[in-house]
């Protein structure tokens, strides 16, 4: 099976080792800061090197160092026996981190995100979608090359951060079917009160549109279904992405995770997954899309989706960089002037 996402362009295989060893910077560091915000550097720099930039990943680094905190102290021991009352528990973050050290030391990584990929999946929208992201990044450089210390670390601290942060929506009623992807997404209800958070806002949700509009019925049309999720979500920033610009990213790049980790899970488990990152892509569009759109600016003319990578790089900010890298899945024009519009409409940070 092919295990690059349609419309991805070919990059030959990292050899330098910088993703590697930018991942060794990184694990001594926790998955947040303030006590909530996510740490995106694992996640930027897989970007950064997938799209031929390891040049520029510790210059990267050394500007975000500012943002990272050191893991949290532990807590409370997760094992086999209590990690059902663990689960969703963020004291426990290091916890969790350790639990899945050991878990992928004994076993293939592939075996223990099979185990876990159902457990976790009801609480997609936890962390505001960032674990299940990370786990995305991780899952395509685990796929890339031959499997190392650093990448499988990567993936047990990105499977403990999902653990520590599970939050299931809560109970929804199910709307009118939409007939399409982009369909669903514009007849999502925004939430009443924008006021607070998005833990906040996720909890104002009551109900989402029917997508798709019957069961999915296997494997390949379950990524036929991400695929088109991913690409509406994608080609909407262009238009409506400047109600949040930073926020609304994560409509296209967490169900985009789900798409991304599919490979490296059975077959059984892909259809499953197709209404869990519809919940999450919808929940974010109900949290932070504007009412209106503004008309789609002029697609990126005579630029490559390679040049188009380079400027989110140059451009330095890490939701930028993860979303071009999703519009370069997607890979149409639509979805690079999209990225060219998180470029403009995001704060640079380099």
């Amino acid at each position: 099976m092919d295990e690059t996402t349609p419309g991805t362009p070919r990059t030959a295989p990292d050899t330098s080792g910088t993703l590697d060893e930018a991942l060794e910077r990184l694990h001594s560091f926790g998955p947040e800061r303030h006590g909530w915000l996510s740490n995106h550097a694992p996640m930027a720099v897989e970007a950064l090197v997938h799209h031929g930039q390891a040049p520029g990943v510790h210059r990267w680094l050394d500007h975000y160092r500012q943002k990272l905190e050191d893991m949290p102290d532990r807590f409370a021991e997760v094992t086999p026996a209590n990690w059902h009352e663990a689960l969703g528990d963020p004291r426990r973050i290091a916890d969790w981190a350790v639990y899945f050290e050991r878990e992928t030391a004994a076993r293939p990584w592939r075996e223990v995100l099979a185990e876990w990929w159902p457990r976790l999946l009801p609480g997609i929208a936890g962390g505001a979608t960032h674990p299940v992201i990370r786990v995305g990044h991780s899952v395509r450089s685990l796929l890339a090359t031959e499997e190392n210390g650093p990448r499988v670390r990567e993936l047990a601290h990105a499977l403990g951060y999902w653990a520590a942060r599970h939050q299931p929506l809560p109970p929804l009623a199910t709307l009118a079917p939409a007939p399409s992807a982009g369909a669903a997404l514009d007849a999502v209800v925004p939430v009443p009160d924008r006021s607070g958070g998005i833990r906040a806002r996720l909890d104002q949700l009551t109900a989402f549109p029917q997508w798709p509009g019957r069961p999915v019925t296997g494997p390949d049309e379950a990524r036929a279904r991400l695929t088109e999720l991913v690409r509406a979500a994608t080609h909407r920033y262009a238009a409506y992405g400047h109600g949040e610009p930073i926020m609304l990213v994560h409509a296209a790049t967490a169900p985009n995770a789900v798409l991304r980790s599919l490979p490296a899970l059975p077959r059984e488990l892909w259809a499953p997954s197709v209404g869990a990152a519809w919940a999450a892509s919808a929940a974010v569009t109900a949290a932070y899309s504007p009412a209106l759109p503004v008309a789609v600016p002029d697609g990126p003319g005579p630029l490559s989706a390679e040049e188009v990578f380079a400027r989110a790089a140059a451009h330095g900010d890490d939701h930028t960089i993860k979303f071009t890298d999703t519009a370069l899945d997607v890979g149409d024009a639509t979805a690079l002037t999209a990225a060219l519009r998180s470029v403009e409409l995001n704060p640079p940070a380099l």
